[in-house]
């Protein structure tokens, strides 16, 4: 290897991994603030369980705040998205994936400030959404940002991203190893090397700010020893597949609030107040759907903290109030509501099981842990990294089995029901479907009139065969376009099916009128389809209107196909 060669490998490794670490502490750092601010405005506005308490003198004044606490934060959220956001909604991980997986123009800064902003005050007002997805496109957010620097890096904004999201997870649940795994299981959709060791910086970067420098808490602290009877293995398994069934519904509950949201309440601006004041309404009764719900979360695996009723009571409410909260527009996350409701469900389950099967048991613990890894993993696509944070959370090899079981099974029955993710239903409603592979999904995303040629010989109707035969002979072409004065296309001429023709016959008499033809929305991966069977030299390429803007030749369009998919092949395979 020469100096050159040399050089431009040592700046490679340095550049990408100073940009790992400066997006990892960014990322890192943002993701504490963020959070900070949700529980600074948690306790103001009276919607933490330790706000209410010191409140517990005034039940006028909570009552209020239960009120119209939501609801005047929907308001605010309801028109920060509607006149901030050019989106018109609040950015999400899919709008992550989607900026690493295309090299299109992801959303602008501002957009992902607005939404951050909006995020901020729908969890600090009590909405039942959740906090890491925010945080995860707020990493993606200045991954972005570093992606446009000009530092000649390859799959630089890719990567880039990738670091942001896996130091934003490795913050927030003081999990680095998630955290890399997440960016490369939901993020990048691959494991290279090329991405594998920034990533891997970026991720420990946030946990050392996380736990180094500032010592954040565990998202949750259980004591457990061990599973005390292999039969509980088959519970688990019989848990995962239940958690599977909740995650349909609560996917499809998604989708119809969504719908309804839409149908009922003409203002979209006003849609997040409606709900605001719903949440409010059902907390008067149930508090523990307001906001995250950490506490209701950590109580849920202590032994007699909730009854087998009161568990049934909030896992239906809070499924109701989240896909309220969701579909009518609150900016936020799924992955902590589903977590929630996880944990209650496993709860659940592990106090019903032994009056249903009276042996011995485990206890509590396993059972709520198992449901909150199972449930969240069907809904955000994402099983090693559930499984890898409760490892990293306990320490626990047992329970983490125990809860691998139950994602596992939960996973094979969701995939088939519902598909990956929720994150890649969005996808697939904007046009970017993951389900068949991200090939096809990039393939699809990329136009065919990027490779298209304005060199092709055409001819006007009235013409005679004679002369488009003349005209091919000179231009060394096999086929004419027959347009009309506007420019529209109305056929193509073949030169050998015109060998034999009367020289003096019109053009618009030898024209083929059944053709193959692209439109400017034509993909690569629709083209290729559109070859099979095709006879001809190029496909011609019209507007909207009819207009032939150019043709593209049967070799450019293999040409197409073959860079894009060994682009990808390179981003997956190579080293550095």
């Amino acid at each position: 290897m020469d100096r050159k060669g040399l050089a431009q490998i040592i700046y490679q490794i340095c550049t990408v991994t100073l940009v790992a670490i400066v997006v990892g502490a960014a990322a890192s750092l943002a993701a504490i603030g963020f959070v900070e601010s949700v529980h600074y405005l948690n306790g103001q506005l009276l919607i933490s369980p330790y706000a209410r308490v010191l409140a517990e003198g005034r039940p006028l004044l909570v009552a209020a705040a239960t009120l119209l606490v939501p609801a005047a934060g929907g308001l605010v959220v309801g028109l920060i998205v509607h006149f901030l956001i050019p989106e018109r909604r609040g950015l999400a991980p899919p709008d992550a994936i989607l900026a690493a997986q295309t090299s299109g123009p992801a959303p602008g800064f501002r957009s992902g400030l607005a939404s951050s902003f909006a995020a901020l005050v729908s969890l600090g007002s009590g909405a039942s959404v959740g906090q890491y997805g925010p945080l995860v496109y707020l990493g993606a957010m200045f991954g972005s940002l570093a992606g446009r620097l000009r530092l000649n890096l390859r799959h630089q904004r890719s990567i880039a991203i990738a670091c942001g999201v896996a130091a934003a997870i490795s913050t927030a649940f003081n999990a680095p190893i998630a955290g890399l795994v997440f960016a490369h299981e939901v993020i990048l959709r691959h494991y290279s090397l090329r991405a594998f060791a920034p990533v891997t910086v970026a991720a420990a970067t946030g946990y050392i700010v996380a736990n180094v420098i500032f010592d954040r808490p565990a998202l949750f602290l259980v004591s457990f020893d061990r599973v005390e009877h292999s039969y509980e293995f088959l519970f688990f398994a019989v848990e995962g597949v239940l958690c599977a069934g909740l995650a349909w519904a609560f996917m499809r509950l998604l989708r119809a609030s969504t719908g309804a949201a839409r149908h009922y309440i003409a203002w979209p601006w006003a849609r997040p107040a409606v709900a605001g004041l719903a949440v409010g309404l059902v907390a008067l009764w149930i508090p523990e759907v307001m906001g995250i719900g950490q506490e209701t979360l950590r109580f849920a695996t202590i032994e007699g903290a909730f009854g087998i009723g009161e568990l049934g009571l909030i896992i239906i409410a809070k499924l109701a109030v989240t896909a309220l909260c969701v579909g009518f527009g609150f900016v936020g996350g799924v992955f902590s509501p589903a977590l929630l409701i996880g944990i209650l469900f496993g709860a659940f389950y592990g106090l019903v099981l032994p009056y249903l099967i009276p042996v011995p048991h485990s206890g509590l613990v396993v059972y709520a842990i198992c449901g909150m890894m199972a449930l969240a993993s069907s809904v955000i696509g994402a099983p090693l990294t559930t499984i890898l944070i409760v490892f990293e959370l306990t320490r626990s090899y047992d329970l983490t089995i125990a809860a691998m079981v139950a994602v596992v099974f939960s996973n094979l029955i969701s995939y088939r029901v519902v598909g990956r993710s929720l994150f890649d239903l969005q996808l697939r409603a904007w046009g970017f479907d993951l389900s068949l592979g991200r090939d096809k999904a990039i393939l699809e995303n990329h136009r065919i009139r990027d490779y298209l040629s304005r060199e092709f010989t055409a001819v006007d109707e009235s013409e005679s065969v004679g002369g488009v035969r003349q005209r091919l002979v000179d231009d060394h072409r096999a086929e004419a376009m027959v347009l009309e004065e506007t420019g529209a296309l109305l056929g193509v001429i073949r030169v050998q099916g015109v060998l034999n023709s009367p020289a003096a016959m019109p053009a618009r008499d030898a024209m083929i009128t059944s053709f193959t033809t692209f439109d400017e929305d034509t993909s690569v991966w629709d083209s290729m389809d559109m070859l099979r069977g095709f006879l001809g030299e190029a496909v011609p390429l019209v507007s909207h209107s009819g207009r032939l803007l150019g043709v593209v030749p049967e070799e450019a369009v293999i040409r197409a196909y073959l860079e894009i998919v060994h682009d990808l092949r390179e981003e997956e395979n190579e080293a550095a």
